[in-house]
């Protein structure tokens, strides 16, 4: 899922440094003369160190070349981009920042999950599951947004899944709401597996579903089921049904 101007941008590239999420099909688009450049990181596998990815970007770029820093994602949203933004800007070197298709957004939609929708959500907050290993307490207080009655989009959250349901419950969020891992989302492999925010970490696990994955948590998570059963009475009515 591209923008027209990241397409263009690609297309132009001399050197295209890249994430793990990125499709074959994406780098694709590159001219064959393009230099393509993994940086991608790999929870519980090969991690590119951040400081090498900043220094590959401001070299290259220094070198002359047309570089595309192509992320899986927006790079703005738990992407890093702010932190390679500040080396470029550090090293005097001029950038443009393009808008990608956040994962928390593009799976949602892609499942028909709206994240807002009148008289269910009134707000959605995007979380990491993953926060920076170095650190000695976690930022994110879950017991808080337990309680928040918003759409819950947990990013990077599935080795730690058990404990941050634990924790919203222990915030007030009813074991009984509805959750859903959307595995793949947006590619041929998309799958999904829904339940509730008790029963979803241990659920998922004995259904086999691990990263890459988006956790939704919330009222939302309800309208899949209810758009399918509403659409089923429509074909059963032999009413006209948009594709």
């Amino acid at each position: 899922m591209l923008t027209i101007r990241a397409v263009r941008l690609i297309q132009s590239a001399t050197v295209i440094a890249h994430d793990h999420l990125v499709s074959p099909e994406i780098l694709d688009l590159a001219p064959a003369s393009a230099r393509r450049v993994y940086v991608g990181k790999q929870g519980g596998g090969f991690c590119s160190p951040q400081r090498e990815i900043e220094s590959l970007l401001i070299t290259e770029a220094l070198a002359g070349n047309d570089v595309v820093r192509l992320k899986g994602g927006d790079p703005f949203i738990f992407g890093r981009g702010g932190e390679e933004a500040e080396a470029l800007a550090e090293a005097g070197i001029g950038f443009e920042v393009v808008p990608g298709v956040t994962a928390g957004l593009a799976a949602a939609a892609a499942t028909l999950t709206p994240l807002t929708q009148r008289g269910v959500a009134s707000a959605v907050v995007f979380l990491t599951g993953h926060e920076d290993p170095t650190k000695t307490e976690g930022a994110i207080r879950w017991e808080d947004f337990g309680r928040l009655g918003a759409t819950l989009c947990v990013y990077m959250g599935m080795k730690n899944l058990e404990t941050i349901l634990r924790r919203l419950q222990a915030g007030g969020l009813s074991g009984d709401t509805p959750a859903a891992v959307i595995q793949n989302a947006t590619t041929p492999r998309q799958t999904q597996f829904v339940s509730t925010a008790g029963r979803l970490a241990l659920e998922s696990e004995r259904a086999g579903f691990g990263a890459p994955a988006i956790v939704i948590i919330g009222e939302a998570v309800r309208t899949p089921a209810r758009l399918a059963s509403l659409t089923a009475q429509a074909v059963e009515r032999d009413l006209p049904v948009l594709s």
